[in-house]
């Protein structure tokens, strides 16, 4: 019941505090000694069970008349930075289980398949859960005026407040009880399952490098500057597709009763496709796998916004998009690695910036996120957009036309571009493999030499 202006403004404010919690825990990270669980396990262990809890007041309406926004926004921000310090850990575990770049990728590959299969989970534990508590839609103020009917408008409201909006209260907590649940689990097989290699996780450093200075180092990496550059706008373009893709569904294309199954048709197709580019990428190379996985979704989008509404026609997009969100999700990441050995061989002194680099591509993941629940929040407000409205003015289909098709089509094209300005293609990652297996023989070579000459002298 909050006004949408309101909801827009503890959105952008989570996502700012974000922006100060991600580098911050990844500088953290990096200078934590090591432990017998590992030095990134500890982080993920013991943030567990209070994301849940404040993940469980997210969704709880407090009794109280006043400060509501506080209340969301104080939950928010420290779900925000409890979910900081599982994520920057728990992605950055890639680089400290194995030094391979193909084992890398195939982690990679396993991760997000996981992944966008919990997506899906949890779209479908939310959608099921509270899609079983009939919500009446309410007809317009015009039409309720033509007909002469405030009584009718009242006795609805009253209806709606007192029945209906309780059991969705409920049902949205028992929604949020289920999903903690889940959480918990999956971090007790994380931590169970996943043990951290001292010597491939290389955060020793003889050096202490200060937050600021190892900051400078990382934002100076220009690989690492187009990589993060291309992959906030191709996924701020499918986080605004799928943000969207219910309302668009429910108001413009008419199918109220459906977008629960499109939504997951989308979120199916990118599970069941990612081990398709992960072979592709490994047949073809990953930039080639990012022009022909991100735009091979472009012509879907426009078909969508300029056909007539057609079922059949929906759900071809939706696949096609979920194709689309698997090469979008999994390539970024699966190309990360290979700019963080890029940069060892740029900094051969400089160890332990690891966690920097996860830190700051798990904000722009969540920044992207917040970015696009608030512009669409905003966009539809300022085209008068009315909530649980049996239907909506011609400027909010309009609107969202936009979001769903020209919006997202737009910034896929400028991702690619940059995309394009990306240094490190195969033959670049071939040479940089080659050069680190040289640089730690050597660096092996020489520490034997040192034990030899050390046993002579006793």
């Amino acid at each position: 019941q909050l006004d949408p202006f309101y909801a827009s403004i503890i959105l952008f404010v989570g996502r700012a505090w974000d922006a100060i919690t991600d580098p911050m825990v990844g500088f953290f990270i990096s200078k934590t000694s090591w432990t017998r669980f590992g030095r990134l396990m500890p982080w993920i262990i013991f943030s567990t069970p209070f994301a849940v809890i404040s993940y469980f007041l997210i969704w709880f309406v407090p009794d109280i008349s006043r400060g509501q926004v506080m209340w969301y926004l104080i939950f928010y921000c420290i779900f925000q930075t409890l979910v900081t310090c599982f994520h920057v850990p728990y992605s950055a575990l890639t680089m400290f289980i194995s030094r391979e770049q193909s084992e890398r990728d195939s982690a990679t590959a396993y991760r997000m398949t996981v992944e966008v299969l919990g997506t899906v989970l949890g779209t479908a534990i939310q959608g099921q859960i509270v899609g079983k508590v009939v919500t009446p839609c309410i007809e317009s103020p015009l039409f309720i005026s033509n007909t002469n009917s405030s009584v009718a408008m009242e006795e609805l409201n009253m209806t709606h407040d007192t029945g209906s909006l309780t059991d969705t209260r409920n049902a949205y907590m028992i929604a949020a009880g289920v999903i903690g649940g889940l959480y918990i689990l999956c971090a007790v097989i994380l931590s169970v399952g996943v043990r951290e290699k001292r010597e491939s996780s290389e955060l020793q450093s003889d050096e202490p490098v200060s937050f600021f200075q190892g900051l400078k180092l990382v934002m100076n990496h220009s690989a690492y500057i187009k990589l993060i550059a291309g992959f906030l706008f191709t996924s701020l373009a499918f986080m605004l597709l799928e943000g969207n893709f219910a309302l668009f569904c429910t108001y413009t294309l008419g199918f109220r009763n459906e977008f629960q199954n499109i939504l997951l048709a989308i979120m199916l197709s990118a599970t069941l496709t990612i081990p398709l580019w992960q072979w592709f990428l490994t047949r073809f190379g990953k930039k080639t796998a990012v022009y022909v996985g991100i735009s091979s979704a472009i012509p879907f989008l426009i078909m969508v916004a300029v056909l007539d509404s057609n079922l059949i026609v929906t759900y071809i997009v939706a696949v096609a998009a979920g194709i689309s969100v698997a090469a979008a999700f999994l390539l970024p990441w699966s190309m990360l690695p290979d700019v963080i050995d890029d940069f060892k061989l740029q900094h051969p002194d400089s160890h332990g910036h690891e966690p920097i680099f996860f830190s700051f591509y798990v904000f722009f993941t969540k920044f992207t996120s917040g970015v696009s629940l608030g512009i669409s929040t905003l966009s539809l407000d300022f085209a008068g957009y009315q909530t649980r409205g049996c239907s909506q003015p011609s400027e909010v289909n309009s609107t969202l036309k936009m979001l769903v098709s020209a919006v997202p089509v737009g910034l896929i094209l400028l991702g690619l571009l940059l995309f394009k300005l990306y240094p490190i293609d195969e033959e670049k990652r071939r040479k940089n493999k080659k050069a680190l297996q040289d640089l730690r023989e050597e660096s092996n070579s020489s520490s034997e030499s040192d034990n030899t000459e050390l046993a002579s002298i006793v």
